[in-house]
């Protein structure tokens, strides 16, 4: 039985449509493909053109009489052999843009690259690498566990050696004795400046701390609570002291009130060597002799019992004192461990992470930040006894200052920032331009060197500080 055949309209019509698919095909082809226009070609002079590219020697010769007519009968010109033409030509030229008009993308781009012309390049500055000023500190104790060394907002600097507490004032030279103790309360174990730079808190051997007007050279008030020696005190930014001692405990003082003690803290094993609370005044960061690192929520003090701290760090593998919030990132803590460590690590405080450990290859002794570059400084102990600073969060080594032939215990910076002080178990305080010097500075230090090579101290000389 035969199949009936279709009628030829009816085949037709099913050989014009296209399928679909082969639609779509053609549709996209239309769309993203650049179709030459054959309109617009002339194949005979492309053939030509063709044939004048190749080299000489695999074309046969030809008369130039016979090329010039050729080109004549084709194009009439014979001079065409000399010009530009198109040997395809695909579609006519788009239509000129009206007059004044711009392309938003011509015109930003064109901003982009003039900034970048007018932006200048980064100068490197210079670091010098001595020390711009030396003074010679008798008695001062080479105890790692102690924090004998600050530098008020008010410039000026406070220092305790043996049972005496002095204070050098930068910007005239001028070097007073603020207060003694006896022996029975002796020796001075930590100092620490109020932010309105005229109040002092001094930390004692007898487990006291007294509070002393710096500018009326008087005591203002005695705490005590402590059963040891106070090495490290940090205020809060505003009325509250914190001060850690050997007797493993933290307690918070609010100065304004005669039941001074407002929390206890008693999480380290060991002495507490290094306390700092954050800019903000909302974490306090303790080390201790016992290897740990202890991070501390102002909102969760008490004074009722014991407080609980918020993170407790236990990667250092010796006593934790260096401690350096960072000036430009507020849960960034840096710490230093001790020889048996000699690591800088960096942590988050907020979500308890180790972002990133480094080592020093020396006992890391103080920490101090950088508050105008994203750079540390460091101090450290046995070989070299140096200072290094440190790109962050790189960490490449920038520079290492030596000078000291002891292991560096202590460094405060100045309140523009530019300049730190260290102070060593040499019995030395050296004076390092280690952060810059920005041009509007400059006359007040001219100002200031003046001042002080009338009062017999200057960078070259080394000056007793009683």
């Amino acid at each position: 039985m035969t199949t009936p055949c279709r009628s030829p309209c009816i085949r037709k019509a099913l050989l014009d449509r296209p399928s679909p698919e082969v639609a779509s095909r053609k549709t996209q082809q239309l769309g993203c493909r650049f179709i030459a226009s054959r309109n617009s070609m002339d194949f005979k002079v492309g053939n030509l053109m063709l044939a004048k590219e190749n080299p000489e020697n695999e074309q046969p010769a030809i008369n130039e009489e016979y090329r010039k007519q050729l080109a004549g009968n084709l194009l009439k010109d014979s001079n065409v052999m000399h010009k530009n033409s198109r040997i395809l030509a695909f579609k006519s030229k788009p239509p000129p843009p009206p007059e004044g008009f711009e392309r938003n993308v011509k015109l930003l781009y064109s901003e982009n690259a003039s900034a970048g012309q007018a932006k200048r390049s980064k100068i490197f500055r210079h670091i010098p690498q001595s020390a711009e000023r030396t003074l010679d500190a008798p008695d001062l104790l080479d105890d790692y566990y102690l924090n004998l060394l600050d530098w008020s907002s008010r410039n000026v600097v406070a220092v305790a050696l043996g049972n005496t507490v002095y204070m050098w004032h930068a910007t005239s030279g001028l070097i007073e004795e603020l207060m003694q103790v006896g022996d029975n309360d002796g020796p001075v174990t930590s100092v620490s400046w109020c932010q309105d730079g005229k109040h002092i808190a001094v930390g004692l051997d007898s487990g006291d701390v007294q509070l002393w007007d710096s500018m009326a050279l008087s005591k203002v008030r005695t705490m005590r609570g402590h059963s040891a020696r106070v090495g490290s005190l940090a205020w809060n930014g505003g009325p509250i002291l914190s001060s850690g001692s050997r007797d493993n405990c933290i307690f918070n003082h609010d100065v304004r009130i005669r039941d001074h003690l407002t929390a206890k803290m008693c999480a380290h094993e060991q002495e507490i060597c290094g306390l700092k609370w954050s800019l903000s005044g909302q974490q306090l960061a303790s080390g201790g002799n016992d290897n740990l690192l202890h991070i501390w929520d102002a909102s969760q003090m008490s004074s009722g019992g014991p407080s609980n701290y918020l993170h407790r760090f236990d990667e250092h593998q010796a006593a934790v004192k260096a401690l350096a919030w960072c000036p430009f990132q507020s849960n960034l803590l840096a710490s230093g461990g001790g020889t048996a460590d000699r690591c800088i690590k960096f942590w988050n405080t907020q979500t308890g992470a180790c972002l990133n450990s480094v080592d020093a290859n020396s006992q890391v002794c103080a920490l101090q930040w950088s508050r105008h570059e994203k750079e540390l400084l460091s101090s450290h102990g046995f070989s070299q006894n140096q200072l290094c600073l440190w790109k962050y969060p790189s960490m490449v080594k920038m520079a290492e200052l030596r000078g000291h032939t002891s292991r560096v215990l202590h460094l405060a910076q100045s309140p523009d920032g530019y300049t730190v002080a260290s102070a060593a178990g040499d019995e030395t305080l050296r004076f390092w331009q280690v952060f810059g010097t920005p041009d509007s500075n400059k006359p007040q230090l001219q100002r200031s060197r003046s001042s002080d090579s009338n009062s017999g101290i200057n960078a070259a000389s080394c000056t007793h500080i009683r």
